[in-house]
């Protein structure tokens, strides 16, 4: 049974930071790309960053490059999401999740974790 369990949410004020992680079982977490999503009340899912099956490749949305780092360690089955410079804009339930290759698209994932909250206060 596949899980992925996210921590490190929680309340921070603006221009703060914070470390997701996520951490992997029941795959062969090495074998997929990892992404984060996040979710605002009454706003879709949308894409934040993905990384490649070795860390080598990177991708960002706009919003929050150069602020968050995604990064992963295959030995421990984990993947994290360094959040620096946060804004309230950023408030938003934060769902890692694993897939075949590289998409910004929720629906191309294949396993999900059940979210950890980012709160940033003004």
């Amino acid at each position: 049974q596949v899980q992925l369990v996210e921590s490190g949410g929680g309340l921070v004020q603006t221009g703060g930071s914070l470390r997701l992680s996520c951490a992997a079982s029941g795959l062969t977490f090495s074998m997929y790309v990892m992404g984060w999503f996040r979710q605002a009340p009454g706003k879709e899912r949308e894409f934040v960053a993905a990384i490649g099956r070795n860390g080598g490749n990177t991708y960002y949305a706009d919003s929050v490059k150069g602020r968050f780092t995604i990064s992963r360690d295959n030995a421990k089955n984990t993947v994290y999401l360094q959040m620096n410079s946060l804004k309230p804009e950023d408030t938003a339930v934060y769902y890692c999740a694993a897939g075949p290759s590289y998409s910004r698209l929720r629906y191309d994932y294949t396993y999900w974790g059940q979210g950890t909250q980012v709160t940033v206060s003004s």
